[in-house]
């Protein structure tokens, strides 16, 4: 029987009937290929431990369910509004705890907030290592929500207000070097855990405890920093931390007096300073606060990161090639953090923003037209190796690029361009905006990718266009520049030379809360 179907299909090959055949055949198999690629993007989207089958089992067996069911919707198969909240815990508790440090550090300072950053992040490490149910997990995830907002906000003013002018950019930078150092070694780590059957899960989480700790034993052998402690009235313990942190033969003299007369000036009006940026002669604190991290979230990073494991297959990667791809992308950013560190107080700031503006608008325009030109044309759900291999090297070099400007510089620059009195209060508004803006983009990225597909790399090209713009043309270098000796960067720039005029008249008008 099955030799003569073979026969009467061959036979009648120009029949109609088969070509029709055929094409419905091609067009179920595109579809699942689709549902395959959506599959691993979503899997390297929605990160780690949720994909772990023994974590799904136990928590969220009906997301396993869905996931293995073949009716389910693909796009649709990880809609759980408990998942949901897991997930988004950790942002809402960060940008909460945020706001709230930046009035707490400036009781207590830097180093106390890093510790009891570090802590509450060791603590909901535990917490979720050791969960049973769904309350553990999203309890544990909220504590290392509020670790996050602690240490973001603190870390990098401790690094910019201890570090030598001419080196602060390469010491702030060293911030989002370890940030993605602990990203790669949480994806080289979820590899392996993926593997133990049934418990896995409990390591990957519980691994998350490790540099908590190193960030508690670190704390405790730091100084807190000269500025913070002139702040709260402890000049003698500032002089002998400065003295510390730039050596015991060093003159400081002069640096301790510039910071003593900007803290006593910030300590007249010391309260209100949430209130104080409303003031004229902060507005250009209060347009960087909100640019630098909206404009990093529109970078488009998110779609190199969740795209890259479809292109990683294409050319032929083997097995767990999501998360080899991920490895791989972060290894690129790992190498360009690195540049950054010796290029950013040598070629400044604002070059840095703009060569990697230039680079990545360039390379997301051809991964584009690649991609419109040998990707979904026809029904293509393939690319020729070649196009493949030239999209994932722009790929590599966009994550280059990134990793050079934008990835270091979201730290560096917020954390020095602000005064004393309302440095804590920017720095809190800073993270508490690119943790929202994280959450919302992580909600509709998904959704956006599916209406746009190729397009989506357009999109982002016209936010790099206008954010590359911006720096051009608003952004003053501050290389070199001593945090006290910041204002008269901004009284030189051309236009917000008209707002710093009215500083100290905006100080006189706020009240104290």
């Amino acid at each position: 029987m099955p030799i003569l179907m073979v026969a009467r299909l061959h036979l009648c090959k120009r029949c109609p009937v088969i070509p029709s055949l055929k094409l419905q055949l091609n067009k179920r198999k595109t579809k699942i290929q689709i549902y395959r690629w959506i599959d691993e993007m979503l899997r390297v989207y929605s990160g780690g431990v949720t994909q772990m089958e023994s974590f799904l089992e136990k928590f969220f067996p009906e997301v396993l369910t869905g996931m293995k069911g073949a009716k389910r919707d693909a796009y649709c198969k990880y809609d759980n509004q408990m998942l949901t909240a897991f997930t988004s815990s950790l942002y809402i508790a960060g940008v909460l705890s945020s706001l709230v440090a930046s009035r707490v550090t400036r009781s207590v300072g830097r180093q106390a907030v890093m510790l009891s950053g570090g802590a509450l992040f060791l603590a909901g490490s535990a917490v979720n290592a050791a969960a049973l149910n769904i309350a553990m997990l999203i309890i544990g995830r909220m504590l290392l929500g509020f670790g996050v907002g602690f240490t973001a906000q603190a870390a990098p003013l401790y690094l910019a207000e201890t570090s030598p002018a001419r080196w602060r950019g390469a010491f702030t930078a060293a911030y989002h070097f370890f940030l993605v150092l602990g990203t790669l070694a949480a994806t080289v780590a979820n590899y392996f855990t993926n593997r133990i059957p049934g418990w896995g899960w409990r390591v990957s989480l519980g691994l998350a405890g490790v540099p908590a700790t190193v960030v508690v034993v670190g704390a405790l052998f730091v100084p807190d920093t000269p500025s913070s402690l002139v702040l709260r009235g402890e000049n003698d313990m500032a002089r002998a931390s400065l003295q510390r942190i730039r050596g015991l033969d060093a003159d400081i003299g002069d640096e301790f007096k510039d910071i003593v007369v900007a803290v006593e000036e910030a300590r007249r009006n010391d309260e209100g300073a949430f209130q104080r940026l409303k003031g004229k002669g902060y507005r250009h604190y209060l347009v960087m606060m909100v640019a630098i991290p909206t404009f990093f979230d529109l970078t488009g990073m998110i779609v190199i990161s969740v795209f890259a494991p479809v292109l990683f297959r294409t050319v032929g990667f083997g097995s767990q090639k999501a998360i080899l791809g991920s490895v791989i992308l972060s290894v690129v950013n790992l190498g360009s953090v690195v540049v950054s560190g010796f290029v950013v107080d040598r070629a400044g700031r604002r070059f840095l923003f703009l060569a990697g503006g230039v680079a990545m608008l360039l390379c997301q325009v051809g991964v584009a037209w690649m991609l419109a030109g040998h990707l979904g044309r026809k029904n293509a759900t393939t690319m020729a190796r070649n196009y493949a291999e030239g999209v994932l090297a722009l790929m590599c070099l966009y994550t280059f690029s990134f990793g050079m400007s934008w990835g270091p510089l979201k730290w560096v620059v917020p954390s020095e361009i602000y005064p004393v009195e309302i440095r804590s209060a920017g720095q809190a508004m800073t993270v508490s905006i690119a943790l929202c803006l994280s959450f919302a983009q992580t909600q509709v990225f998904i959704s956006l990718l599916c209406a746009m597909k190729y397009a989506i790399f357009l999109f982002y090209v016209g936010w790099v266009l206008v954010m590359t713009a911006f720096m051009a043309t608003f952004l003053p270098e501050t290389k070199g520049v001593p945090l006290e000796a910041m204002r008269t960067v901004w009284a030189q720039h051309w236009y917000w030379r008209r707002f710093v005029g009215d500083a100290k008249q905006d100080r006189q008008k706020i009240p104290k809360f």
